[in-house]
């Protein structure tokens, strides 16, 4: 289980500090996919990186994060490396580009491991079952990344993500670069991690929330750098309570609906400066709702079970 509460991750410039996540708290529960959603620059990627790379400009500046009720030294580089790869683990947004091009994959991956004082010999025949779960044959263990396709190099990261049976896994924009089909098998390989119990729980990061009704057991929605809403998926899918969020899936085509008959609506305006962000609610600027109150830091509203928003204007059902 994943508890994150009040962290606060800003990007050091010569301007000032760039307040990429601020205040976050959320959880992710044993057995559960989170998937985690926003526009470009919400601050999504920053918090799924933060949580298991923090590395310059990227500053730590406050909050707690606990995995499997152990305290997670994610402002301590070195303290680090005893959680990355055995406890938590992360597929990165540019997997693809992710293995080292001079060394064949076999060659790689025992690299890797010895890096971690584990001798690849003992993990071998998981390793051998891993390349099956993700429909990889034995022989690309002697190819060169160059030899791989674009869905193959992402399937083998995810087989070196997973290698250890990691307690958290971070999935991060992992179908960007992908074709819809490829897209789908790789959604559902990552969900049967979770599903065959190579790992306890998954956040997946991406900007497309239409990939996340279908893997997703629940959605948490992030604006400039500030939780704006997080419920199941069914409760964000039918019953969206924040001004953003309704926006969001209002901007999102339907099938079988020709442009002719409705025209998509976008949202007007552009997301704030992180740099200097404006007081109280940070979507107030775009938001057709917005009121004095707005000013102040929205408080968190309970909608029902397992539902929350930040926002003023969304109240609590009966």
């Amino acid at each position: 289980m994943l508890e994150v509460e009040g962290l606060k991750l800003y990007y050091k410039t010569l301007k000032g500090h760039v307040k990429a996540v601020d205040d976050v708290s959320f959880d992710v529960n044993d057995g559960e996919l989170l998937g985690l959603a926003g526009e470009s620059g919400c601050g999504k990627s920053t918090l799924g990186n933060g949580l298991i790379l923090l590395k310059p400009p990227m500053n730590y500046f406050g909050g707690k994060v606990q995995l499997d009720h152990t305290q997670l030294p994610i402002d301590d580089f070195e303290r680090m490396n005893d959680f990355r790869f055995s406890k938590l683990s992360i597929i990165p947004q540019y997997a693809m580009d992710a293995l080292n091009p001079t060394r064949k994959i076999g060659v790689y991956i025992r690299e890797v491991l010895q890096s971690r004082g584990i001798d690849p010999e003992s993990i071998m025949d998981k390793l051998l079952e891993r390349l099956k779960f993700v429909n990889l044959p034995e022989r690309v263990l002697k190819m060169y990344p160059i030899e791989l396709s674009g869905g193959m190099k992402q399937r083998m990261v995810m087989v070196i993500s997973t290698l250890l049976n990691p307690s958290l896994l971070i999935a991060d924009e992992v179908t960007s670069a992908l074709d819809v089909s490829s897209q789908k098998a790789v959604c559902l390989m990552i969900k049967g991690f979770k599903d065959a119990g190579i790992v306890k729980s998954l956040i997946f990061i991406t900007h497309d929330i239409s990939v996340l009704y279908q893997i997703a057991d629940r959605i948490m929605i992030m604006y400039a750098g500030k939780v704006a809403e997080i419920g199941k998926t069914q409760q964000i899918a039918s019953n969206p309570v924040h001004p953003y969020t309704k926006m969001l899936m209002s901007s999102l085509p339907e099938i079988g609906i020709r442009y002719t008959h409705g025209i998509l609506s976008g949202i007007p305006g552009q997301p704030p400066q992180l740099l200097n962000p404006p007081t109280g609610c940070r979507f107030k600027e775009r938001c057709p709702l917005r009121g004095k109150e707005c000013d102040e830091e929205p408080p968190v509203v309970n909608v029902e079970e397992g539902h929350i928003a930040y926002c003023w204007k969304v109240t609590q059902n009966a």
